[in-house]
């Protein structure tokens, strides 16, 4: 692992720094859900900056390790643009955070809808650039890396732009819940809903599929049959979880289930 961290550092010191920045800050917005009370949609309002700070942070680490093998690549470019973009997601976030309102899904002034809006750019803008560098890992050819690392990464990159782009049909129902209206639930830090369907779900296991494959790839899969395979598998099981939650199934089910939401 201190190789792996000093490997990195010496290959984009830029997001190795970014990425500590976005670790400790997500520290901090932990500590900050057992120390405050301040809820939205009925948990801690410092659980959804934690999680943008901690997902921003294994994805900046990932792209700084893959943008290294990427010939005539300007990655300076690259690491403002996420900087700036995704930084300025958890900024805001947290600011709303702290004043006990909702940063998504908030059209309740014109301010607050065009911040909304300038979010929903600054994902796409990043998944895009993702897009394209996933783009140049399947038209390059790599004879320095093996075939199945090299396809991992490919899919990584692949489910991850797809399943990142379902954050425009939460945004376009205006909830990340199918049945009710931004339902969450205590399941550890995740909080789907345990009533109803949630988009997060598979939005969730998509966009990590940038870490997940690789990494079982290159440290156990060694093969690139197995790793395509596996991608789909993983690819599918994303994809499942996506029509369950649209058909309004929780990924996890209440045994309350019916009492609950006849409550509610």
């Amino acid at each position: 692992m201190f190789d792996f961290i000093l490997q990195l550092k010496a290959r984009n010191e830029t997001l190795f720094y970014y990425g500590l920045l976005c670790l400790m800050a997500a520290i901090v917005f932990l500590v900050l859900v057992r120390t405050t009370n301040t809820q939205v949609y009925h948990v801690n309002a410092w659980y959804k900056p934690f999680k943008f700070a901690f997902s921003t942070f294994t994805l900046v680490w990932a792209m700084a390790w893959y943008c290294h093998y990427l010939p005539s690549f300007n990655v300076n470019i690259f690491n403002w643009t996420v900087i700036i973009l995704l930084g300025f997601e958890i900024v805001y976030i947290s600011i709303m955070a702290s004043q006990g309102k909702t940063s998504h899904y908030n059209v309740s002034s014109p301010f607050y809808s065009a911040m909304f809006s300038m979010m929903a750019l600054a994902a796409t803008l990043v998944t895009l650039y993702i897009g394209y560098i996933g783009l140049l890992f399947f038209t390059n050819s790599f004879p320095e890396l093996p075939n199945y690392y090299v396809w991992a990464i490919r899919l990584g990159i692949l489910i991850f732009v797809i399943f990142s782009f379902e954050g425009a049909l939460m945004g376009g129902r205006m909830s990340h819940s199918v049945g009710l209206v931004n339902d969450n639930s205590n399941l550890f830090i995740l909080g789907w809903s345990k009533l109803v369907g949630d988009l997060r779900v598979s939005h969730f296991i998509g966009m990590h599929a940038l870490q997940v494959l690789p990494i079982l790839s290159f440290y156990l899969l060694k093969n690139t049959k197995l790793t395509i395979v596996v991608g789909i598998v993983y690819g599918l099981i994303a994809l499942f979880t996506l029509m369950q939650a649209l058909n309004g199934k929780p990924f996890i089910k209440s045994q309350n289930n019916n009492l609950t939401i006849h409550q509610q």
